[in-house]
Protein backbone atom coordinates (compact mmCIF):
# COMPACT_ATOMS: atom_id res chain seq x y z
CA UNK A 1 0.00 0.00 0.00
CA UNK A 2 1.76 3.13 -1.16
CA UNK A 3 0.76 6.71 -0.58
CA UNK A 4 -2.47 7.87 0.95
CA UNK A 5 -5.37 5.53 0.07
CA UNK A 6 -7.83 8.35 0.79
CA UNK A 7 -6.28 10.89 -1.58
CA UNK A 8 -9.22 10.69 -3.99
CA UNK A 9 -11.54 12.05 -1.27
CA UNK A 10 -9.51 15.13 -0.37
CA UNK A 11 -11.60 17.64 -2.31
CA UNK A 12 -15.04 16.20 -1.76
CA UNK A 13 -17.74 17.31 0.61
CA UNK A 14 -17.91 15.28 3.79
CA UNK A 15 -21.43 14.14 4.59
CA UNK A 16 -22.73 12.18 7.57
CA UNK A 17 -22.39 8.85 5.76
CA UNK A 18 -18.71 9.60 5.09
CA UNK A 19 -18.11 10.69 8.68
CA UNK A 20 -19.66 7.45 9.94
CA UNK A 21 -17.57 5.44 7.48
CA UNK A 22 -14.43 7.09 8.84
CA UNK A 23 -15.53 6.22 12.38
CA UNK A 24 -16.11 2.60 11.35
CA UNK A 25 -12.66 2.53 9.76
CA UNK A 26 -11.11 3.84 12.98
CA UNK A 27 -12.85 1.11 14.96
CA UNK A 28 -11.77 -1.55 12.47
CA UNK A 29 -8.21 -0.29 12.76
CA UNK A 30 -8.41 -0.62 16.54
CA UNK A 31 -9.77 -4.18 16.24
CA UNK A 32 -6.91 -5.01 13.91
CA UNK A 33 -4.23 -3.80 16.34
CA UNK A 34 -5.88 -5.82 19.10
CA UNK A 35 -5.76 -8.92 16.89
CA UNK A 36 -2.07 -8.31 16.15
CA UNK A 37 -1.30 -7.90 19.84
CA UNK A 38 -3.33 -10.97 20.76
CA UNK A 39 -1.39 -13.04 18.22
CA UNK A 40 1.92 -11.59 19.36
CA UNK A 41 1.13 -12.34 22.99
CA UNK A 42 0.11 -15.90 22.11
CA UNK A 43 3.36 -16.52 20.23
CA UNK A 44 5.37 -15.02 23.07
CA UNK A 45 3.63 -17.21 25.67
CA UNK A 46 4.11 -20.34 23.54
CA UNK A 47 7.80 -19.52 23.23
CA UNK A 48 8.22 -19.00 26.97
CA UNK A 49 6.33 -22.22 27.65
CA UNK A 50 8.59 -24.21 25.30
CA UNK A 51 11.68 -22.76 26.95
CA UNK A 52 10.38 -23.45 30.44
CA UNK A 53 9.19 -27.04 30.00
CA UNK A 54 11.51 -28.49 27.37
CA UNK A 55 15.29 -28.73 27.72
CA UNK A 56 16.31 -31.04 24.89
CA UNK A 57 15.76 -31.40 21.17
CA UNK A 58 14.45 -28.72 18.86
CA UNK A 59 11.71 -27.41 21.15
CA UNK A 60 13.87 -24.80 22.97
CA UNK A 61 14.90 -23.42 19.57
CA UNK A 62 11.27 -23.34 18.51
CA UNK A 63 10.54 -21.48 21.75
CA UNK A 64 13.16 -18.84 21.00
CA UNK A 65 11.81 -18.55 17.45
CA UNK A 66 8.24 -18.08 18.76
CA UNK A 67 9.38 -15.37 21.18
CA UNK A 68 11.17 -13.49 18.41
CA UNK A 69 8.25 -13.97 16.03
CA UNK A 70 5.83 -12.71 18.70
CA UNK A 71 7.91 -9.57 19.19
CA UNK A 72 8.09 -9.03 15.42
CA UNK A 73 4.32 -9.47 14.99
CA UNK A 74 3.66 -7.01 17.82
CA UNK A 75 5.99 -4.39 16.36
CA UNK A 76 4.56 -4.89 12.85
CA UNK A 77 1.01 -4.51 14.18
CA UNK A 78 1.82 -1.28 16.02
CA UNK A 79 3.57 0.17 12.97
CA UNK A 80 0.67 -0.69 10.66
CA UNK A 81 -1.84 0.71 13.16
CA UNK A 82 0.02 4.00 13.48
CA UNK A 83 0.38 4.36 9.70
CA UNK A 84 -3.32 3.74 9.04
CA UNK A 85 -4.40 5.89 11.99
CA UNK A 86 -2.33 8.79 10.70
CA UNK A 87 -3.84 8.38 7.19
CA UNK A 88 -7.37 8.39 8.56
CA UNK A 89 -6.78 11.40 10.81
CA UNK A 90 -5.09 13.32 7.98
CA UNK A 91 -8.08 12.66 5.75
CA UNK A 92 -10.51 13.81 8.42
CA UNK A 93 -8.53 17.01 9.08
CA UNK A 94 -8.19 17.76 5.36
CA UNK A 95 -11.89 17.28 4.78
CA UNK A 96 -12.77 19.39 7.83
CA UNK A 97 -10.52 22.21 6.65
CA UNK A 98 -12.01 22.02 3.16
CA UNK A 99 -15.52 22.11 4.62
CA UNK A 100 -14.66 25.16 6.78
CA UNK A 101 -13.22 27.02 3.76
CA UNK A 102 -16.28 26.17 1.69
CA UNK A 103 -18.63 27.41 4.42
CA UNK A 104 -16.73 30.69 4.70
CA UNK A 105 -16.90 31.21 0.95
CA UNK A 106 -20.66 30.66 0.85
CA UNK A 107 -22.71 33.08 2.96
CA UNK A 108 -25.18 31.41 5.28
CA UNK A 109 -28.58 31.39 3.62
CA UNK A 110 -30.45 30.48 6.79
CA UNK A 111 -33.58 28.43 6.81
CA UNK A 112 -36.62 29.75 5.01
CA UNK A 113 -39.92 29.07 6.67
CA UNK A 114 -42.79 28.69 4.24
Amino acid sequence: MTGNPYKRFQHKELILRDELAIDRTLLANERTILAYLRGALTLFIVGVTFLHFFDTGMLPYIGVFCILLGLAVGILGVLRYRKMDQSIRTLRETLSQYEAIREQAEPDQGEKVT
